[in-house]
């Protein structure tokens, strides 16, 4: 990221703070639902199985930019299986640049070619050691580590939702990313129960047992992109939401933080701790704002 964006991005953090004002700063738009895989603790893969239409996804795009968001991230289902009129994401990247956005990331499965110097990290969705990741996403954790091993060019983080299959592995995730020299960090998110992954949940006690083995992961000088302070927070489970300061749009229609705000209930239950973070970061919490100097500047 550029100097002169971060001082931008900064500065929009400032307003935030001292106006309260509820304008976004990141913007997620879904590309499509459809996806090669069918994961456990996954409720949005393969209902309507449309790809967005590049026309389309440009006119969001320069939408979001007019409402002043600068962060962009592309998600699926399955975000690179996406094409269409003869693009793919590496054209969808290039276009958010020709637009203005100061970071443009990715999130995928990984089953298909990480070698896509042109995004700003590619979060890259690992869940668990071989055995725990394959009992969730099916038989793939091979696959995904071949195509890490020849994406020499990518800023490759690590992005594990935490749940019932996979929490007691995480010590085995952070020495992959530690070590891997292809993997540059890891980000943490809990499961958020969609209808019918309720059982994937974590009692209150293991959500502590986890917080804890994250954080002495970063004693351990673990590559882990979350803030520490949220983590504490996220126990809490007090923070301000939806955050206002994040959109994802989908098909033309658009939500207000994420997707689960439209089902009742589901919000008080959110295990998505860049929420949390950015909830606490434009309240203006000391802490998380020093946090996130030191950890956004070292990985994005």
């Amino acid at each position: 990221m550029k100097k002169r964006d971060f001082l931008k991005l900064a500065l929009f953090g400032i307003k935030t703070i001292i106006f309260k004002e509820k304008k976004p700063i990141l913007g997620t738009i879904i590309l499509t639902d459809y996806c090669n895989l069918h994961c456990k603790h996954c409720a949005v893969n393969n209902i309507s199985k449309v790809m967005n239409p590049y026309e389309n996804i440009v006119e969001e795009m320069n939408n979001f930019y007019n409402k002043g968001i600068r962060i962009l991230f592309f998600c699926g289902g399955e975000t690179l299986l996406w094409e269409h009129s003869g693009k793919n994401i590496r054209d969808l990247i290039k276009k958010a640049r020709e637009i203005g956005f100061y970071i443009v990331n990715i999130v995928t499965n990984g089953t298909i070619d990480l070698d896509i110097k042109e995004a700003d990290v590619i979060f890259l969705s690992i869940d668990g050691d071989r055995q725990a990741h394959n009992s969730i996403r099916g038989d793939t954790f091979d696959t995904i580590m071949n195509n890490v091993s020849k994406a020499n060019n990518s800023n490759i983080c690590i992005y594990m939702a935490i749940n019932k299959l996979n929490y007691k592995t995480i010590p085995e995730v952070c020495s992959l990313a530690k070590e891997n020299p292809n993997i540059n960090s890891i980000s943490f998110n809990f499961h958020t129960p969609y209808e019918g992954t309720e059982y994937l949940s974590l009692t209150s006690d293991e959500k502590r047992e986890t917080i804890h083995t994250i954080k002495n992961m970063m004693k351990e000088d673990t590559p882990i992109f979350n803030l520490p302070c949220a983590l504490d927070e996220y126990l809490k489970n007090n923070w301000e939401r939806p955050c206002c300061q994040c959109i994802v749009s989908e098909n033309n229609k658009r939500y207000i933080c994420g997707r689960c705000v439209e089902i009742e209930g589901l919000c008080n239950e959110c295990g998505y701790l860049f929420a949390v973070e950015f909830s606490m970061l434009f309240d203006g919490n000391v802490k998380a704002i020093f946090q996130m100097l030191k950890t956004y500047l070292k990985y994005v």
